[in-house]
């Protein structure tokens, strides 16, 4: 069944548009929203698809094959099925893609395909997820964004038909545990509870991070906080107290200390800094 969305990765030109969703406002009710980029592509038929966008008004796309959907993490997006409709839904991990087709008959499901393909690392094809999210501040850059969705499925289809080595069992639980990380960040984790969720010991899970990641574990924790405090700050008006909340940190001027540490500005400036940045570009 890959071969349904290999064609477009060998002929761009095929994708006939690039949507964007965001998050605002609050979905409603049968939105799927969860913490990490995905891609929607309608292989065969059309697709009404409701979205948030990031002027916190309701979008609605009609989606007819080869049109694709990038939604950031956090975002949202809810299909309106009205017709028969074939359609590819790709969740992007940090250690693997999760990658199904459905078929919609016009009164039910069929999954015709769905597989989890682990990824060679969590850089390889990260530049391409990044360019993408980009790209939502410029939406009529159709070209490259084609170009980019390409370049994603055909990354995916090579991970496909040469997967990566199954890895040990320390570096298997090690990104067992990082994909745990990544998708509870928001909580208050501690060593010792992350531990306890994996069933073995403190000094374990440090020594684990120390082998495998070179990293201290709280050293990583704080990295996947900041980077999606990053994040948060482009693309929303939020308070910096609300960000550091939503981003796991308890104590707001500690989650300042060490975002300047980081980027040598506080949160404030790397707002101001980075929106300046767009719309000189935006003018340019």
């Amino acid at each position: 069944m890959t071969e349904r969305f290999e064609a477009y990765a060998e002929t761009p030109h095929t994708i006939r548009r690039v949507f964007y969703a965001g998050n605002l406002p609050a979905p409603p009710p049968l939105a799927y929203q969860v913490h990490f980029p995905r891609l929607e592509m309608v292989l065969d038929g059309q697709l009404l698809m409701e979205v948030g966008n990031n002027t916190g008004e309701d979008t609605q796309h009609l989606m007819t094959r080869g049109c694709a959907l990038y939604i950031p993490a956090e975002s949202w997006n809810k299909p309106v099925l009205t017709h028969p409709v074939e359609t590819l839904s790709i969740l992007i991990g940090k250690q693997s893609f999760g990658l199904s087709i459905l078929k919609w008959n016009g009164e039910n499901y069929e999954t015709a395909l769905k597989h989890n393909i682990m990824r060679r690392g969590p850089r390889t094809g990260t530049f391409i997820v990044q360019a993408l999210e980009e790209l939502s501040w410029h939406v009529q850059d159709q070209q490259t964004a084609r170009l980019l969705v390409a370049s994603l499925l055909s990354h995916i289809s090579e991970l496909t038909h040469s997967p990566p080595e199954a890895p040990s069992k320390s570096k298997a639980l090690f990104e067992a545990v990082r994909g745990y990380l990544e998708q509870h960040y928001h909580e208050p984790l501690t060593r010792d509870s992350v531990a306890k969720h994996f069933y073995i010991s403190s000094n374990y899970l440090s020594q684990l991070f120390a082998k495998e990641g070179k990293v201290k574990f709280n050293e990583y924790l704080n990295h996947i906080r900041l980077e999606r405090a990053k994040y948060l700050l482009k693309e929303y008006d939020m308070k910096v107290k609300e960000v550091a909340h939503r981003c796991g940190f308890s104590d707001s001027n500690y989650f300042c200390r060490l975002f300047r540490a980081q980027t040598a500005r506080s949160p404030s400036e790397y707002r101001t800094h980075y929106r300046s940045r767009v719309k000189a570009e935006a003018t340019d």
